[in-house]
C-alpha cells in the first residue's frame, strides 16, 4: 500500500538517462500485468533514441494542439500497443494494466512516471504506422498509451482521495 499511495504523476525530470537495469525491471513488470484470458496481447516499446523521441513529441503535440512537450522532457518514453478493438475486445483494458503495473514498478525503485494519452490517434496516422513497422511490431495493433519515465526533478502533487469513493454492498 505504501508504494500505491506514494506513486504520483511526475511532470519534470532530471536530464540523465535511467539505468539499463532499472528500465529492465520496469519493462519486465509490464510483462507480468494481468491480461484478458492470459493472452499477453500487448507489446511494449521503450524509446531512448533522441530522434525518435523528438518525432513522438511532435506527433503527440500535434494531436493535442500544443507546442509544449507532452512527455515532459522525460529521458525515456515507453509506448504500449495492443490489438485493435475489432481484433481483441480487451485491448484497452490489457494495455492499461500494463501501463499501471509499470508505473507501480517504477515508483518502487525511485523512477518517476506520468501516463500520457493520444497514442491511439498518433499511431492511427500513416507516420505512426510507419513507426510501428520500424519497431518491428505486427500488423493490426493500435497505440494504447505511453509513460514518460525518468528520475523526478520535482515531487508529484498529492491529491486527497474523494469522500465515498467506494461502496461495500
Amino acid at each position: 500500500m505504501k508504494n500505491i499511495k506514494s506513486r504520483r504523476s511526475i511532470r519534470r525530470y532530471e536530464p540523465r538517462q535511467i539505468l539499463t537495469e532499472e528500465l529492465r525491471i520496469i519493462l519486465e513488470a509490464g510483462t507480468y500485468a494481468p491480461s484478458g484470458m492470459g493472452k499477453q496481447s500487448c507489446f511494449i516499446v521503450a524509446v531512448q533514441d533522441e530522434a525518435i523521441k523528438s518525432q513522438l513529441v511532435r506527433m503527440n503535440a500535434k494531436v493535442q494542439g500544443v507546442k509544449s512537450n507532452p512527455y515532459y522532457d522525460a529521458p525515456t518514453i515507453v509506448l504500449v500497443f495492443a490489438p485493435k478493438i475489432e481484433i481483441w475486445k480487451n485491448s484497452i483494458q490489457d494495455g492499461s494494466l500494463v501501463l499501471g503495473t509499470m508505473m507501480l514498478a517504477a515508483n518502487s525503485i525511485g523512477i518517476g512516471t506520468c501516463w500520457i494519452n493520444r497514442e491511439i490517434e498518433m499511431f492511427s496516422s500513416d507516420e505512426g504506422k510507419a513507426l510501428m513497422a520500424r519497431f518491428s511490431l505486427p500488423d493490426g495493433l493500435m497505440g494504447v498509451g505511453a509513460l514518460s519515465l525518468g528520475y523526478p526533478a520535482t515531487e508529484g502533487k498529492v491529491v486527497p482521495r474523494k469522500e465515498n469513493y467506494y461502496r461495500v454492498v
